[in-house]
């Protein structure tokens, strides 16, 4: 009797640690947390503060400008390399005035054609001391290799002031979206710097 008693207490015994074996082993399957919120969620990518603004609201203007002056040389250009540096400002930057004026338009901020630029920094915005209606005053006065020329130059002054724009909203902005685009802005017109500067000296005297 007392050795079919210890055998039945064994193997309840047995039986109730691997209930709670099992249901151990199914706990954290039932009770597991929530993901945390990522840094690309919503939330982060609304935060932002004024350098974030003003980079987007110059550089949807700055980026408007030259794609006046890309257009331009598409349809003027005679050098084959000029016109197909042109196409390609347009279709880089087009894009990226949309994502801009997302950007603003989803912070609540005035677009470019809506804001009071007039306490702004324009840095970065002249062209060889030349505004953008100057620049292509000049431009549609010019025929051949002059246009050209003239065209390389100064598509190079406004390039290097979108990386000084660039730079700046890198070492002051808040918002880690706009610092990525201004890091992709600054490598990609740094390079077409260099390559403007190559076609400069291909061209005749």
């Amino acid at each position: 009797m007392t050795t079919t008693i210890r055998r039945v207490l064994t193997a309840g015994a047995a039986t109730v640690m691997l209930s709670l074996a099992l249901a151990a082993c199914a706990t954290p399957v039932e009770q597991s947390p929530a993901t945390p919120p990522t840094a690309t969620s919503p939330e982060a990518s609304a935060t932002h503060n004024a350098a974030d603004t003003e980079f987007a609201q110059m550089m949807i203007i700055h980026h408007q400008g030259a794609i006046e002056m890309a257009d331009l040389a598409a349809q003027q250009a005679t050098t084959p390399e000029v016109s197909a540096l042109a196409e390609r400002i347009t279709a880089a930057q087009g894009p990226e005035i949309e994502l801009m004026t997302g950007w603003l338009e989803s912070w609540g901020e005035p677009t470019s054609t809506d804001a009071d630029m007039g306490g702004m920094d324009h840095g970065g915005m002249d062209m060889d001391g030349m505004d953008q209606d100057a620049a292509m005053t000049e431009l549609q006065a010019l025929t051949g290799t002059d246009f050209d020329r003239r065209f390389l130059e100064l598509m190079t002054a406004h390039h290097q002031g979108a990386v000084t724009m660039a730079q700046t909203v890198i070492d002051t902005g808040q918002n880690e979206e706009v610092r990525e685009l201004a890091q992709q802005i600054i490598d990609a017109q740094t390079a077409e710097i260099t390559e403007m500067a190559d076609l400069l000296e291909d061209l005749p005297a």
